[in-house]
């Protein structure tokens, strides 16, 4: 007997009874042809596939569902992966699998995919899309699979095959092509009624940059042409917000290849406002209680052999050799943190210690993956550690996580929280994990902050809660981390003397609140669309003539608010007023003041806001007042000033 999610009678089930046959008993009309798959002891299936005689209970897979939209796109890869062969039949396919919000294909062609290519490609998916093909799952041996591919000359797909253990293997087929897939998929073609290609871009096979450099063409698709066209504008917001684009704009940042791919280049205005979020960062960690440190760039790679991190993350470092001596570039700034600790010794009355570093790292990231401040080589962490009793674990694991909620609600975040558990590749007890993993969990319980779970991406020492924010366009980012660690004080040999007398080891959590300058910087631009809020602003205020004649009056402006520590320049250009108002708009500059006849006489500013709007003329000590007002408005939430910076 099956019962079907929802439903409340019990179907019994016949020897190669289908999923489409049992939820045919249960469901009809409108709501059965909107069921893709089906899915049973968290597995999906196809609507062909038998049911296991252990399944109990069985949840009818809707189109429009999460877990639709998973097996749409797939679905969509292998329609695009068609389209491909049958207009490039010299082209090789490789995987092509669903991610979030789409899907992609890799190919290896001997030529780029154009955007005309792409438009030809869609055209022919359509026609594919009109045949409603269905997809037909064949279960054949492998070695079957390998003449069939072979035949194919489809190289890439024996090499998948070499690799599987086992001895019989899937695929699909719908019309006359075939691919080695697990599946599931939609029953046929016709269900992909709204799609897009989207882009092409660069790919080694693998990952690896030793392999041959593969095309990969993304696509999106949906269950509606409405959802699709709201996802296409928000495509296209993107593209506006990009920071990459806005960097350049906006005169922040650069990147150049005579200075090496994934290593930024911070303009005047970028460095600013990297500086003014660093001693934000500086002021917050000081008033909760933190020291801060510093530690080299290079340590002998003894120590790194000590830590774990050259058995378990030299792939992702830098190496030099000095007087025949090899060191390490940090990755992270753990190592010299726990140092410091070891210089004195420590009492039970002296924990916790928090130790905090805007240090800067190097990381070996493979040049397919970087992506302006995104993804890049070399990046400074807002990294603390704080070494505690065990018995002071849960109070320091709240106080990281208010500090993160606090911040998120500066910044007008949301955000979602997951906890990453134990890697195959790791180092460790059993029993530490354990503990690390449940205290945690209680902390987030003990917040009422809700989490899901994500088995296996801890970090090699120790499992992390990982904090991952919602931009303006409701996308994701991995920003702040918190990672309880029983391995490397013990690697380490760190302790304190207890109320006993005896020595005790203490726990070490790693954690970061930004993450990388660079890369929350990034979101940033992308979430405020380079508007910055005033407090963090480049330039806050730009002062402009209409004439020569208060030329010198607009000096004496840009100076009383430079005084009064605004951030401020001024523009005497002869330009006429519309192009310099304009421009001062496009650079997203908060305030406009703007100066004439008028202004001279009452001592005052005419004020101009970046979105357009006019407040008309005001005296200078109310346009300070009111850029003071605006450089506090994010802050009062905390009780705070902006000013308490300065």
């Amino acid at each position: 007997m099956v019962k079907i999610s929802g439903i409340q009678e019990e179907i019994e089930l016949r020897s190669e009874t289908t999923c489409k046959e049992v939820l045919s008993r249960a469901l009809s009309g409108k709501k059965l042809k909107e069921v893709v798959a089906c899915k049973c002891h968290n597995r999906l299936y196809d609507l062909d596939s038998g049911i296991d005689e252990d399944c109990s209970e069985l949840d009818p897979v809707y189109l429009s569902s999460p877990d639709g939209l998973k097996v749409l796109r797939h679905s969509a890869a292998h329609i695009m992966a068609e389209a491909v062969k049958k207009l490039f039949p010299s082209a090789k396919v490789t995987i092509g699998p669903d991610i979030e919000n789409g899907y992609y294909y890799d190919f290896d062609f001997e030529r780029p995919f154009t955007p005309e290519d792409l438009e030809k490609i869609e055209a022919r998916m359509s026609e594919s899309v009109a045949g409603n093909h269905s997809f037909e799952r064949l279960v054949v041996s492998r070695d079957e699979a390998k003449k069939i591919f072979l035949d194919m000359n489809e190289t890439y797909k024996l090499e998948i095959l070499e690799d599987l253990d086992q001895d019989t293997v899937s695929l699909y087929k719908h019309d006359d092509f075939i691919d080695l897939c697990r599946g599931p998929h939609v029953p046929n073609t016709g269900y992909l009624k709204a799609f897009k290609l989207t882009s092409v871009a660069g790919a080694y096979w693998r990952g690896d940059e030793k392999r041959p450099m593969l095309q990969r063409i993304y696509g999106t698709a949906f269950a509606s042409p409405k959802d699709l066209k709201k996802y296409l504008v928000q495509l296209e917001e993107a593209r506006k917000r990009d920071h990459r684009k806005l960097g350049v704009q906006l005169d922040l940042f650069s990147f150049s290849e005579e200075a090496g791919p994934g290593m930024p280049i911070f303009h005047p205005k970028g460095a600013l406002i990297r500086t003014i979020l660093e001693d934000f960062e500086r002021k917050e960690h000081l008033k909760r209680g933190y020291h801060i440190v510093q530690g080299p760039q290079i340590l002998r790679r003894e120590l790194w052999e000590k830590s774990g991190h050259y058995d378990n993350y030299r792939e992702n470092m830098y190496f030099t050799s000095i007087d025949e001596q090899s060191y390490g570039i940090k990755p992270m700034n753990c190592l010299s943190h726990m140092l410091v600790y070891k210089t004195r010794l420590r009492s039970y009355r002296d924990l916790p210690l928090r130790y905090f570093e805007l240090g800067k790292v190097h990381r070996h990231e493979k040049s397919g993956v970087l992506h302006g401040l995104l993804r890049v080589r070399e990046f400074t962490q807002d990294d603390a550690h704080i070494l505690c009793r065990p018995d002071q674990l849960q109070d320091e694991i709240i106080a990281i996580v208010k500090f993160v909620q606090d911040i998120m609600e500066l910044f007008g975040f949301e955000y979602e929280v997951e906890i990453s558990t134990r890697p195959e590749k790791s180092i460790g007890t059993d029993a530490d994990w354990d503990r690390a993993t449940s205290a945690l969990s209680l902390a987030l319980k003990t917040l009422a902050v809700d989490y899901s779970v994500n088995a296996g991406d801890g970090a090699f020492y120790g499992p992390k809660i990982d904090v991952k924010l919602k931009d303006a366009l409701n996308r994701k980012w991995q920003c702040a981390t918190i990672q309880c660690d029983f391995t490397l004080p013990e690697r380490f040999d760190l302790y304190y003397t207890g109320k006993d007398g005896q020595k005790h080891r203490p726990v070490m959590l790693h954690r970061v609140i930004l993450g990388a300058i660079e890369r929350f910087l990034g979101v940033l631009i992308e979430h405020y669309a380079g508007a910055f809020p005033v407090w963090l602003a480049p330039v806050q205020a730009r002062v402009m003539n209409i004439t020569d004649v208060q030329k010198e009056y607009v000096e004496k402006c840009t100076q009383k608010l430079r005084d009064k520590g605004i951030r401020v320049d001024m523009d005497v250009r002869n330009e006429k007023l519309g192009y310099k108002v304009r421009e001062a708009q496009m650079e997203k500059i908060p305030f406009v003041l703007v100066v004439g006849e008028k202004e001279i006489d009452n001592s005052a500013l005419n004020v101009r806001l970046r979105n357009g709007k006019n407040l008309g003329m005001q005296s200078i000590k109310d346009v300070v007042e009111l850029i003071y007002e605006e450089m506090d408005e994010p802050f009062k939430q905390g009780g705070m000033s902006y000013r308490y910076l300065y």
